[in-house]
């Protein structure tokens, strides 16, 4: 799935979550400093310049979609569960499965959701900024990302 649909399956599939205030586009860090960017991976023998041939396959199992909250805070760890748990749930033909880095065998570096789909191509979505709604995030991406939020 290219960037631009999966950005569009992201936009339905994240607005379901009943913790979810808004899900915005972010294409530019000026214009709109918040919201979902991502970058994706082409499927072995795809390129990008050329006609996208999607590849569907059994939807992932529906899995319980777990708390996000713990004593009124959101740690990254939860986010990543609850972020992946809604993008596999979403209905995706073409998604085969999504995780979030921290339960990875060698955790990410920094916080996030990872995806594959049936053709083999990858999604990825590091969290680079968190804030509690009610404050802004620091300047600078990856930098200050909060424990809890």
């Amino acid at each position: 799935m290219r960037s631009e649909r999966f950005q569009q399956y992201c936009l339905t599939a994240l607005a379901k979550g009943p913790d979810i205030q808004a899900v915005e586009p972010w294409s530019n860090t000026v214009e709109r400093p918040m919201g979902l960017a991502l970058t994706t991976v082409a499927a072995p023998g795809q390129k990008l310049d050329q006609t996208e041939i999607p590849v569907t396959g059994e939807k992932p199992a529906e899995i319980p979609l777990p708390d996000l909250y713990e004593d009124g805070k959101i740690s990254p760890a939860r986010a990543e569960l609850y972020l992946a748990a809604l993008l596999t749930n979403g209905g995706s033909e073409e998604l085969l499965r999504a995780s979030g880095y921290s339960g990875r065998p060698v955790p990410a570096m920094h916080p996030g959701v990872g995806v594959e789909f049936h053709s083999g191509g990858k999604a990825n979505l590091p969290f680079a900024h968190t804030a509690r709604s009610d404050k802004q995030f620091g300047g600078k991406p990856f930098l200050n990302l909060h424990s809890e939020f």
